[in-house]
């Protein structure tokens, strides 16, 4: 009688879960560390050109992005608002940088006004913020490149 030697029946296939486990924690982390900048800045306004425009030396601690329209119209968190209807939601954000423990007086307001905006539309909508507790300022435009023909 003759006895057959056994096969064995283990595999060589790696457990793959601690892999896929570690990959979507990897993705988590970048998408937290992924700046939201630009999520800011609306393709509709087109920044005047200036000579002193230059980047930011660093990241602000409470900024508050509004963007002026050539029509007047404002966009602020993605609604576009008429500048008389702006009082409530900069009220809102005054509230919830109050609850933040941030002063108003402390947030600065980035203003990207489109190159056809009219300065006085820009004051005015200063003036609103103004009223409303915010002080600081930061005008955007785009910078200039340079021209190296000769």
């Amino acid at each position: 009688m003759r006895i057959k030697p056994k096969r064995s029946s283990v595999s060589a296939e790696p457990d793959m879960t601690p892999m896929i486990d570690m990959t979507f924690q990897l993705i988590a982390f970048f998408m937290v560390l992924l700046n939201f900048g630009e999520s800011e800045m609306d393709a509709r306004i087109k920044l005047p050109s200036s000579q002193l425009a230059k980047p930011p030396d660093a990241a602000l601690e409470a900024p508050l992005v509004l963007q002026l329209t050539r029509d007047d119209q404002v966009i602020f968190a993605g609604d576009m608002l008429a500048i008389a209807a702006l009082d409530q939601p900069l009220r809102k954000e005054r509230r919830f940088l109050e609850i933040r423990g941030v002063e108003p007086s402390e947030a600065t307001v980035i203003l990207r006004a489109d190159a056809d905006a009219k300065g006085g539309i820009v004051q005015e909508v200063m003036q609103k913020c103004q009223e409303n507790g915010f002080d600081n300022f930061k005008l955007r435009a785009k910078q200039e490149e340079a021209d190296d023909t000769p």
